[in-house]
């Protein structure tokens, strides 16, 4: 069935302010975003800190590995004379993601994300944590 109202795909400028923000002065930020029914939650950062992280892990690699990590180097200094170009793609470490009640996938480990700022439905200032397991009294 095809659809014959306004198209609503359109990106969230407060959200799209934050990012450019993170892009041009490596402002971070604590954020969760809901995004097609599951809440991710992390650190904003700028294109040119996930680049330089993607670089990084693939550096010390086979010739591959190496040709990406020089890739993506590019694809930083690319994301940096950016300026005040429109932002597409939001950046986030230290990520977490949560579908329901369960507990955050993954659960451990130092996860960088990056996902279309259009596709985010909505989003709240702060990260979740998980709770810490405290002991429960037997009565």
């Amino acid at each position: 069935m095809m659809s014959t109202g306004p198209s609503f795909s359109t990106k969230d400028n407060t959200l799209e302010y934050f990012v450019k923000a993170s892009n041009k002065h490596g402002f971070s930020l604590d954020i969760s975003l809901n995004v097609n029914g599951a809440v991710i939650s992390g650190t904003m950062i700028s294109a040119k800190e996930y680049f330089d992280y993607l670089s990084e892990t693939f550096e010390e690699g086979s010739e591959v590995a190496q040709a990406l990590s020089e890739q993506f180097s590019l694809a930083s200094e690319a994301s940096e004379s950016n300026g005040e170009a429109e932002a597409h793609f939001i950046h986030l470490k230290n990520t977490k993601i949560y579908c329901g009640d369960s507990k955050s996938t993954p659960s451990k480990g130092k996860i960088f994300w990056r996902g279309k700022i259009a596709e985010v439905d909505g989003f709240f200032l702060g990260k979740i944590s998980d709770a810490k397991s405290t002991s429960k009294k037997s009565s």
